[in-house]
């Protein structure tokens, strides 16, 4: 196995991993926006506030994501898992 090789496995895990993610970091990062706004502008300095809505958007998204991530995930495992043969070269 080349260093190549092993570039080119990390890269593509990084990206799966990237992109599997993306939802849930995206919705959670908006949700505890406009979280912020909400506090800015009543003067509610609460550590709840922000953390109880994003933990229930980001739970929401990994349920309504999980086929998709799983698929997606599979997918890779199942190319590393039959390209073995051709890495151990």
């Amino acid at each position: 196995m080349t260093i190549d090789t092993v570039n080119s496995i990390l890269g593509e895990a990084i990206q799966v991993i990237l992109v599997v993610s993306m939802p849930s970091v995206g919705l959670g990062l908006l949700t505890g926006l406009f979280i912020a706004v909400i506090q800015a502008v009543t003067q509610v300095q609460e550590q709840t506030l922000t953390f109880v809505p994003k933990m229930i958007v980001v739970f929401l998204v990994l349920a309504a994501t999980f086929p998709w991530t799983a698929r997606v995930i599979m997918e890779l495992a199942i190319n590393l898992w039959s390209n073995i043969p051709m890495y151990a070269r």
